[in-house]
């Protein structure tokens, strides 16, 4: 759910040109780390839920939990949500940064590993500048064109040369990903001009309810392979109540107590956790081809978004 964490720290993003912000306290980078760890420890949990319920049913049980229990906790701490924007809106969102992104992360992560299918996700900033300049919503400066090119040519180096010899699904792991990741950017921008005065919440859990309605069917595509036992059950509540909902409520906090820049910034610290556990707990081995293409991708977003040293930090919201 990257691009829902992007659209919501743009949405708060007042003064998108400021240097300074909050000083960083304790709790502060405690929650910084908790959610790093939480979302990067996320992509292994998959390969877990994917193997018990099948990529379909991964998918869709992962977003009604965090939806369902987003609900609920709005509901119990009397937070007021309004769903005037109506369904269609949510449904389109859902379908493009819940059901197509979750899809592309949950099919993906089996065939190429966690650690590549982390490093797509977080090249999102770049597809997601390519489809605002195509649909004229964002205008390119010169750093963001940059950007652009280095990150897409990191995408190359890591596609294009794994560790194992290149196999059709390898190849099917990528598209699809890839695919997710596109998704992802196009419901990001959808969310930034037709929601941009909704409550985050109502669009975060709108948009989870309503991927896991629309992702429920892929259950008769790809049947869930047997009957889930208690540990099975256990890595899904992890998946959707822990690494999905919990974290949004911790991202929320974060967001308004150090401002969007610095909470979006997580998302590479994501990456890096992902990929040192996938390599530390799964056996996961990339290239150094590899490794620079995950750097080079790094480096392109950080221009895109203008979190490169010295350079002024861009506006996600179109005007």
């Amino acid at each position: 759910m990257n691009q829902i964490r992007t659209y919501n720290a743009s949405r708060n993003n007042r003064n998108p040109t400021q240097k300074s912000g909050p000083v960083l306290k304790q709790r502060h980078l405690a929650a910084y780390a908790i959610l790093a760890l939480g979302w990067g420890l996320s992509f292994i949990i998959v390969l877990r839920v994917v193997e018990a319920f099948g990529w379909g049913g991964a998918v869709s049980f992962r977003a009604l939990t965090a939806g369902g229990t987003l609900l609920v906790v709005a509901l119990l701490t009397r937070r007021k949500l309004d769903f005037s924007c109506g369904w269609a809106p949510l449904a389109l969102s859902g379908l493009l940064t819940v059901a197509g992104q979750l899809t592309g992360i949950a099919f993906a992560a089996p065939r190429i590993g966690t650690a590549m299918t982390a490093i797509i996700v977080s090249a999102i900033p770049l597809f997601s500048m390519v489809v605002g300049r195509l649909s004229g919503i964002e205008q390119l400066s010169t750093r963001s064109m940059i950007g652009l090119v280095t990150g897409f040519g990191g995408i190359v180096l890591l596609v294009g040369f794994p560790h194992a010899p290149l196999t059709g699904s390898f190849l099917l792991g990528c598209a699809v990903s890839i695919m997710g990741s596109l998704s992802a950017a196009c419901g990001s921008l959808y969310a930034a001009r037709r929601l941009r005065q909704v409550d985050p919440w109502v669009v975060t859990i709108g948009s989870f309810l309503w991927g896991g309605v629309i992702t429920l069917p892929l259950i008769l595509l790809v049947p869930i392979p047997g009957v889930p036992g208690v540990t099975d059950i256990f890595w899904l509540l992890v998946l959707g109540l822990v690494t999905s909902a919990l974290m949004y409520v911790i991202f929320f906090g974060l967001l308004a107590a150090i401002g969007p820049t610095r909470a979006v910034s997580v998302e590479f610290v994501v990456t890096v956790v992902a990929v040192l556990a996938g390599t530390a707990l799964l056996g996961e081995r990339l290239t150094i081809v590899q490794i620079a293409g995950a750097v080079v991708i790094v480096a392109g977003c950080l221009l895109v978004l203008g979190l490169w040293p010295g350079a002024k930090s861009r506006s996600s919201r179109p005007g």
